[in-house]
């Protein structure tokens, strides 16, 4: 929250419908804004409308995680831990954490990599990572 008020401090917008149409952006009364500017004013949007929901970061944390080829299926929970009920080792850790970072297109810094060992963790941290997709 803090870092979109420092943007939105720095960032100076067109008032006038020419200036705009200059800039490639829609007209301001159409309610749109196109252009190069729409990812722009979607990304510091404050309506919360595109963070993805918890049943459906559970869903993809979940198919990660069984389709990692040393897993079994079956065995996958919302509670399961990748070593101790996995079998898992830390390089297999490691490559979970890898394609989930894949999967929900963010970078997990590696102190916060190494925390992640069960499917509960990981939901959590992608549940609350503002960037995840």
């Amino acid at each position: 929250m803090a870092m979109k008020a420092a943007v939105l401090r720095h960032v100076r917008l067109p008032a006038s419908a020419a200036a705009s149409r200059t800039l490639g952006l829609a007209s301001p009364a159409s309610g749109r804004w196109g252009g190069v500017f729409g990812s722009v004013f979607r990304s510091l949007s404050s309506h919360g409308d595109d963070h993805l929901s918890k049943d459906e970061v559970v869903d993809r944390v979940l198919s990660v995680i069984k389709s990692f080829p040393k897993v079994d299926p079956s065995s996958v929970t919302l509670d399961v831990h990748f070593q101790k009920d996995l079998g898992l080792d830390s390089l297999d850790n490691v490559e979970i954490v890898m394609a989930l970072e894949e999967e929900f297109k963010l970078e997990i810094p590696d102190l916060e990599a190494d925390k992640i060992d069960s499917t509960r963790l990981a939901i959590e941290y992608i549940y609350n990572h503002p960037m995840a997709g």
